[in-house]
């Protein structure tokens, strides 16, 4: 597994999805207080909702600009929170795509995606 990773979200039907073809996701929403993070979080990416980046780890990196960090299991994914937001979301199995177990804590960057070359 690599150490950062990156989807890049956008608004679908009005909900935040990303596509992952490597990992077999396509659409795949991010819900119940994962969408309202990522709300707080783009404030400042002109036309966010077309596509961003978000960069993400278990460890920290030089450039992360969110940490979120553990709470509980919740059916089948995980609740993280974040401190610096005062919000909590539910990260859906998907997140194993990523990580084989839960980590205590993910890091992130969001970021305007890049035009392309």
């Amino acid at each position: 597994m690599n150490s950062l990773s990156v989807i890049a979200p956008y608004k679908y039907e009005g909900m935040w999805v990303f596509d992952d073809e490597q990992a077999g996701l396509i659409k795949e929403p991010l819900v119940e207080g994962a969408d309202t993070m990522i709300d707080a979080m783009i404030t400042d990416i002109p036309d966010a909702d077309k596509g961003f980046r978000i960069v993400f780890s278990a460890a920290a990196f030089p450039s992360y600009q969110h940490k979120l960090e553990w709470v509980r299991p919740e059916l089948s994914g995980n609740v993280y929170r974040s401190a610096e937001l005062g919000m909590e979301g539910w990260l859906c199995p998907a997140l194993f795509k990523y990580f084989s177990e839960a980590p205590s804590s993910i890091y992130l960057k969001v970021e305007a995606k890049q035009p392309a070359t």
